[in-house]
């Protein structure tokens, strides 16, 4: 992005970035909401079938694109990974733990991408700045859970950490194996199928599990929790989010990842009534400043 950009546009992008920050933010609390009225893995699945459906029926209708077979591998892996796996764990996460202490878990993926990339690429060195942020993210989290001992000592609260690790994770690898895939299909289009399938899975699975309830007699609090998942979380933040790409360089709209968490807590104490204290205040802020350091060494060692 030159110097010349025009400042509306570039007041647009910044706009549509606080856009994303505040409501990506906001989806925690909805997933929290909605999974006492439906299974975790139900809930997402539903979620992510009516906002595919929408992406995908948009594209039929109006840009009469169709998945072609060449394609449907690929998008069926990154389904897989990134919200069967990813959003899937990560909404079953908020079953056993709060959604605030929830999403500085999910903060931490970027730190995978480069523990990863460092492993399995070998495209970066770990600087002395990168080992203090990745210290320092971890650090961060552990310093969140001190006030929930007693709840991770009992088992439940213990599972929701690892399925929040293991969502962090899959998201890195996806986001590797997204910055991998051909530039020939519209990510929107590539976004509606990847949902889809992906919720279709996820209801496939709860349904296995015998984890799953009949839709037709939900309360009115749950519609309005998957009505605003799709609507805020899939369709309008994702909108949000690539109106900002085309305006701004990448590295300015991943702010929305620092401001995500801080969003979730404070919309989780107000809203949900869950703990906000000086702990969790001081180990998001850790692991905020570990992600920075660690995103910034990244950057300097892959250019």
């Amino acid at each position: 992005m030159n110097s010349h950009q025009p400042s509306k546009e570039r007041t647009q992008g910044l706009t549509a970035v606080g856009i994303v920050s505040i409501l990506w933010g906001t989806t925690w609390m909805a997933s929290k909401i909605g999974i006492k009225y439906l299974p975790a893995l139900q809930l997402s699945g539903l979620r992510h079938i009516i906002g595919g459906g929408l992406y995908v029926i948009y594209f039929a209708v109006f840009r009469k694109m169709f998945l072609r077979k060449d394609q449907f591998l690929r998008i069926f892996m990154m389904a897989v990974i990134m919200f069967v796996l990813s959003n899937g764990l990560s909404v079953l996460s908020v079953v056993y733990m709060p959604s605030g202490i929830a999403s500085v878990v999910g903060a931490i993926a970027p730190i995978w991408v480069v523990i990863i990339s460092y492993l399995f690429q070998k495209k970066t060195s770990f600087l002395p700045q990168t080992i203090i942020g990745i210290i320092l993210g971890f650090a961060g989290v552990v310093i969140c859970f001190y006030d929930y001992f007693n709840e991770i000592r009992e088992g439940n609260f213990a599972l929701g950490i690892f399925f929040g690790l293991i969502s962090s994770i899959t998201w890195a690898i996806g986001a590797l194996l997204t910055a991998k895939q051909a530039k020939d299909t519209d990510p929107y289009f590539s976004l509606g199928w990847q949902m889809l399938i992906s919720g279709i899975l996820l209801n496939l699975i709860s349904y296995s599990l015998g984890d799953f309830v009949t839709i037709n007699h939900l309360p009115l609090e749950a519609w309005l929790s998957v009505g605003y998942l799709v609507l805020v979380g899939s369709v309008i933040a994702f909108g949000a989010y690539v109106f900002a790409l085309k305006r701004l360089p990448a590295a300015l709209v991943t702010v929305h990842a620092y401001i995500n968490p801080i969003v979730a807590l404070i919309i989780g104490s107000v809203m949900l009534d869950e703990r906000l204290t000086a702990n969790i205040a001081m180990g998001t802020l850790a692991t905020l400043l570990g992600v920075f350091l660690v995103n910034n060494s990244f950057r300097k060692t892959v250019s």
